[in-house]
């Protein structure tokens, strides 16, 4: 067992490194064609911290273990809700500026829904894959064009500022992208076997691993750029990574992964996991909507998500020893 724990703590350390490189290298080369920060943090970003959830589920599926593939998207979700957004608002309290931000939070509150609708029937067949898989299609296609016609956003202005501070040469950001994208594949390998191993070895489920273990490592990269978002005081950004996150784990990470290997899952994951998802992306909508004014996430409701992160950790643990 020793081996499939190292093989874990290490495919993580070198998913959430190789993470950032790519970040980091897609974002500088994509600034280098061109492409407005707008979109760049809407897009490139975005894409760029799921690419853990997306590579791991979709090599997870691959290999005949649909259920961390299910595991990881959705617990990636629970995660960067209750887990950090909750822990970035204690340290910072998160503002709510951009009205791009609030658009999508109606949009991840219905493709949510979708989600839970599908697995209301206890499987994820291709067809409902490709129904996600072009839903995510459709959204990235309104999502550049609105960028594109937006002259004018919080969010663009932070991601400029931080694309002019991590500004590099273009062979430098291609050497980055690619560099990241490989390792970003060897890792997941890594870190893959090593979960299926402890699964196996503890005799729990590949949902369990997914839904705790996987997730959160996965979403290593989510917390560590909203937390450094926040402290220099660009909420925006922080908020934007969480929301963009679910949005791909939802519709990509999961089409990917329903398309390679159809999943069937017990009603205990509708029941327990699709509901605490669904529930706290609508608590989520409520507070940062704003209807008095500028939306805000203070320390009580952070702390309030971090709270029900530890109530639902604790619960799932529960039920692996009974």
């Amino acid at each position: 067992m020793t081996l499939p724990i190292f093989a874990l703590i290490a495919g993580l350390a070198l998913l959430v490194w190789s993470a950032d490189r790519f970040v980091e290298g897609s974002a500088s080369t994509a600034r280098h064609f061109g492409m407005p920060p707008l979109l760049i943090g809407m897009v490139i970003v975005g894409f760029g911290t799921s690419m853990p959830e997306m590579v791991v589920s979709a090599l997870s599926a691959f290999q005949g273990n649909p259920g961390i593939a299910l595991g990881n998207a959705y617990g990636s979700n629970i995660t960067n809700i209750a887990l950090i957004l909750g822990l970035t608002a204690l340290i910072n309290p998160i503002a709510v500026h951009s009205q791009v931000l609030h658009k999508e939070l109606p949009i991840l509150t219905a493709i949510s829904i979708l989600a839970a609708w599908q697995l209301w029937d206890g499987e994820i067949t291709r067809f409902d894959a490709c129904i996600l898989l072009g839903v995510f299609v459709g959204l990235m296609t309104w999502t550049v064009w609105q960028g594109l016609r937006k002259k004018d956003d919080t969010l663009g202005k932070e991601m400029e500022q931080e694309l002019d501070v991590h500004a590099m040469p273009l062979p430098r950001a291609v050497f980055w992208l690619l560099l990241g994208l490989v390792l970003l594949i060897v890792s997941s390998r890594i870190l893959v076997w090593g979960a299926v191993e402890i699964a196996h070895g503890f005799g729990v489920s590949d949902m369990i691993i997914g839904l705790t273990i996987v997730a959160v490592g996965t979403s290593l990269p989510e917390l560590a750029s909203s937390i450094i978002a926040t402290r220099k005081g660009e909420h925006d950004i922080a908020l934007g990574n969480i929301l963009g996150s679910n949005l791909f784990n939802t519709l990509a990470v999961v089409g990917i992964a329903g398309t390679i290997h159809p999943m069937t899952v017990g009603p205990e994951v509708f029941s327990r996991d699709i509901l605490v998802m669904v529930a706290l992306t609508v608590s989520l909508f409520f507070i940062c909507y704003g209807f008095k004014g500028p939306g805000r996430i203070n320390r009580v409701e952070g702390g309030a998500l971090l709270i029900c992160y530890i109530g639902y950790t604790v619960y799932l643990m529960s039920t692996v020893f009974r």
